[in-house]
């Protein structure tokens, strides 16, 4: 079965992008943008997760309008185990660079990262090679993509997008 959360890039007044370097697993050691898995024994949609999660791991309260579903990503076989189907959520306005009430928490440490290093960054490779360029090409619109991590090197199929990288298989 599949594992379900959402994904938030939340970006600032400099444009930058709020990510997690994260203390615990999944990805322990890498950075990722806000996110969690949903409370599907509560019936928790993905809206609602993104939000909560916003909170929990920022302090900040957004109202709904100001998130945009920006992508759905399944991976297969993530870490040669787990299957994932993830909601991808960008913020809609740009946030205080010191809005959070803290940077630190149990899960790691929040940090506003220039979009063109997230890249360079110690990211998971599916999210450097498919999820962040992606983001990125739809900001305001909207994609679908599917990743199959059961070979190495993985594959990947963008099914819906309006850019140049669907609806070709790479990988």
């Amino acid at each position: 079965p599949f594992n379900i959360a959402v994904l938030c890039y939340l970006y600032d007044e400099a444009g930058r992008v709020l990510l997690l370097h994260r203390r615990q697993m999944p990805n322990a050691g890498m950075y990722s943008p806000i996110g969690g898995k949903l409370h599907m024994n509560e019936g928790e949609g993905p809206h609602d997760c993104a939000l909560r999660e916003i909170e929990e791991e920022t302090g900040l309260v957004c109202a709904r309008e100001e998130l945009h579903l920006t992508g759905i990503v399944t991976e297969c076989a993530y870490q040669g185990e787990t299957h994932w189907m993830m909601y991808l959520f960008a913020g809609t306005r740009p946030l205080r660079s010191d809005a959070s009430p803290w940077t630190e928490f149990k899960e790691g440490t929040l940090e506003w990262i220039e979009t063109d290093a997230v890249e360079r960054m110690t990211i998971p490779e599916t999210d450097r090679r498919v999820m962040w360029p992606l983001v990125r090409a739809h900001r305001g619109r909207f994609f679908v993509a599917h990743i199959d991590c059961r070979q190495q090197p993985f594959t990947w199929v963008v099914h819906e997008g309006d850019d140049v990288l669907s609806p070709t298989v790479r990988g």
